[in-house]
């Protein structure tokens, strides 16, 4: 879950940083890297962090199973002491297993948040993601527990959703949240049925005017000029990107393309904290899709080892 000495550098309070809530009280809006599974794991977000992300999140985490199995947290849940601030995001279906899974990662992290957007049929079957925003007494409930776990009143839990048909039960969801105790809820301006339909963020501003507790803006952040646009039409309070940081995880930095210091900062972690070759490899095939001609590309994405896609760099001048 966490090494040695980050462990204890944490026990000892070597380092300090920004709670979520403080980063909020700031005039700017907070950049936020997404939960991705597969991809906003450790290497991802300390690359990130490199680049002007103030936030990061895991992927999503299913809560019963690492509550119950040593294995799962250590494979699910990786971080450091430079890893901060951290939300872990929590797939759960029911208040006690959060709040379980609250107070074990409560040590490492700054914030849990509870998965209630993801619109695939396998989470939804099972109760998870988009299945609880028919159940706002049970979001309220996860909420109430979670926070009875936690004696530090710093330490965040958040939601993130998608938007009801209705608006008006998209409101009136946040406002129970909020009333619950909920920090701040992330918002993606789409329904669980929509994919590529233009996220709806007049409804994201709606849904913030109504609320005292910030509110994040999720959907088609892919450039630091949508940044800018989604703020504007959402007035939220921070902006969170998935996509776009995996195509350039330097965006927030203000570079409308990868550039190339940043595919080697990513080398270089990779390296240190010993990415597995396919997750290595798919980084760089994301951070270069828009860099290099698609031949070089395809080539990139055939190779079978992190050293052949070092050489293959060096090959290109990247390295």
């Amino acid at each position: 879950m966490i090494s040695d000495n980050a462990q204890s550098d944490y026990v000892n309070g070597n380092f300090t940083w920004k709670k979520p809530l403080e980063l909020f009280e700031g005039k700017d809006a907070v950049k936020i890297c997404a939960p991705m599974v597969r991809y906003s794991k450790l290497a991802f977000r300390t690359l990130v962090r490199k680049y002007g992300v103030d936030l990061a999140f895991t992927p999503m985490i299913i809560s019963d199973s690492f509550v119950r199995s040593i294995k799962a947290r250590d494979s699910d849940f990786t971080t450091n002491s430079g890893d901060r601030p951290l939300i872990v995001q929590f797939a759960a279906h029911n208040a006690k297993d959060l709040a379980d899974a609250t107070e074990i990662v409560a040590p490492y992290a700054d914030g849990v948040d509870v998965n209630c957007g993801c619109p695939q049929k396998w989470a939804m079957a099972d109760g998870y993601g988009a299945h609880l925003l028919s159940d706002p007494e049970l979001i309220k409930d996860m909420v109430v527990q979670s926070r009875s776990r936690i004696s530090d009143e710093s330490f965040t839990v958040s939601i993130k959703i998608r938007l009801h048909q209705n608006i008006r039960q998209t409101v009136d969801l946040c406002r129970k949240a909020e009333h619950a105790g909920v920090s701040f809820i992330t918002i993606h301006g789409r329904t669980p049925a929509q994919r590529r339909e233009p996220p709806d963020f007049e409804a994201i501003r709606i849904v913030k005017s109504s609320l005292r507790i910030p509110v994040v803006a999720n959907g088609d952040v892919h450039t630091l000029e949508a940044a800018a646009a989604v703020e504007e039409q959402t007035g939220a309070d921070g902006l969170m990107s998935a996509r776009g940081l995996l195509q350039n995880p330097a965006m927030f930095a203000g570079y409308s393309l990868t550039p190339l210091c940043c595919v080697k900062d990513w080398v270089d972690i990779s390296l240190s904290q010993g990415v597995p070759s396919g997750c290595f490899q798919h980084h760089l095939s994301y951070m270069l899709e828009k860099v290099l001609p698609r031949p070089q590309v395809r080539v990139l994405n055939c190779l079978q080892s992190t050293s052949a896609i070092i050489d293959h760099l060096r090959e290109l001048h990247i390295l």
